[in-house]
């Protein structure tokens, strides 16, 4: 098991290869198919993002409501081909890091690879355990697509594999 803090700089992500287990602790955020296709509109009318791309981290995921006492609900990844069209923009604008659930298309390997970033798979089904693992919870954009809002989660033992690393290597 590989422990790792987020954001990743250029030196572990090279260092990384399909198939590792790694530990995540730091800060991600969530989007899904809405919050990534507000995003790239943005991008592509010329407006500033409520958030930076840069070393970014992006977990496709909607958190659950929060119960009293804990910093979110369930929250587990969604499937990641569904982001296959965005992904790509994201990436060649700094996305450092995607975590989802799923085989993506050769175009986003490729802009992986290019932008020398990681794709870590994480567990379906697990959401209620993922939900343990994040800390903190914030809305930071688009809070009217409610779950599927971007939030900024920090966590700590956010267990995943390398899917996909930078030198083209692939779990699947």
């Amino acid at each position: 098991m590989i422990n790792l803090t987020l954001p990743l700089d250029k030196g572990t992500v090279k260092s990384l290869k399909a198939g590792d287990s790694v530990m995540l602790n730091g800060t991600i955020l969530t989007a899904r198919d809405c919050a990534h296709k507000r995003i790239v509109e943005l991008i592509k009318s010329g407006k500033p993002l409520p958030f930076s791309l840069k070393d970014a981290v992006i977990y496709y995921a909607g958190p659950c409501p929060a119960k009293p006492d804990t910093a979110s609900g369930s929250c587990g990844p969604t499937t990641s081909a569904r982001m296959d069209s965005f992904a790509p923009t994201l990436l060649n604008l700094g996305l450092g890091a995607i975590i989802g659930k799923g085989e993506m298309s050769n175009e986003v390997r490729e802009a992986i690879k290019k932008n020398c970033s990681v794709y870590f798979a994480a567990i379906g089904g697990a959401g209620a355990f993922y939900g343990n693992a994040i800390k903190k919870s914030e809305c930071i954009a688009f809070a009217d697509l409610l779950s599927e809002a971007v939030y900024k989660l920090e966590v700590e033992n956010f267990p995943a594999v390398v899917a996909f690393d930078c030198h083209g290597g692939s779990i699947y």
